[in-house]
Parts: structure tokens; C-alpha cells; sequence
């Protein structure tokens, strides 16, 4: 719990909380296009089926949205790396698996419009 009167930032509020919250926030603003193809794709090849949750996509937005808060100059194959997992094999060894490259590239890039959109209002609210 944050004492009353402190800042806030991402680092001082749990990654579950933020990423719940700011994908509600993702959903309600309806600044971001879903793709067409959403409930049908799998977020990397070692998946069997598709996501069951409708809300996904905001999800991951958030989660990529925080990421890149933390860690900048991240790019699509550091998200491909942190989203990925361990692929079974059978018989043979478990090895690291990246996710889907169009996902994080797709996400990346409307969060990336999202935040020059703020900026440009911000700057027209200061022109004298």
C-alpha cells in the first residue's frame, strides 16, 4: 500500500494491478483497432489453440505498455523473447520458443501512435 501524499509511479504499483487497470482504461477509450483476425491467432507457434479471453489484446498492450515504461529502447525481439516459453519437444529436450513477432510489432506500433497523439495534444494546449 502507497502512503497518502507520495508519488506514484509504475514501479510503486504491482504489475497485475497496473495491467488490469490500464487495459480497462485501453478498452473504455476505444483508441485502439483491433485487428480482424484477433480471436482466431495463436500468440506463438508451440501453441495449440487461440486465447479463450476476449480482452487479450488490451491485456498484452498493457503489459507491453509497461514494459517499455521500464526498459526503454525495447524493441519487437526483446518482446518475443520476454513472451515466449518453453516448447515441449516429446521426447527430446524443452528449448526456448519465441512468440509471435505481428503481435508485439502490431501492438507496439498503436501504442506508439497512442502516445504521439497525447504528445501532439499536450504540445497544441501549450502553443501561445
Amino acid at each position: 500500500m502507497v502512503a497518502v501524499g507520495t508519488a506514484t509511479t509504475v514501479k510503486d504499483v504491482s504489475p497485475h494491478e497496473f495491467n488490469k487497470a490500464y487495459s480497462a482504461h485501453l478498452k473504455r477509450s476505444g483508441k485502439m483497432e483491433l485487428p480482424h483476425w484477433i480471436d482466431i491467432v495463436k500468440t506463438a507457434t508451440f501453441k495449440e489453440l487461440a486465447l479463450y479471453d476476449p480482452d487479450w489484446y488490451y491485456f498484452r498492450a498493457a503489459s507491453m505498455a509497461r514494459k517499455i515504461y521500464l526498459r526503454q529502447g525495447i524493441g519487437v525481439r526483446g518482446f518475443r523473447k520476454i513472451y515466449g516459453e518453453r516448447k515441449r519437444n516429446g521426447s527430446c529436450p524443452p528449448h526456448l520458443c519465441k512468440s509471435s513477432g505481428a503481435i508485439a510489432r502490431l501492438i507496439r506500433l498503436s501504442l506508439k501512435w497512442k502516445a504521439h497523439e497525447f504528445y501532439s495534444k499536450l504540445q497544441h494546449l501549450h502553443r501561445k
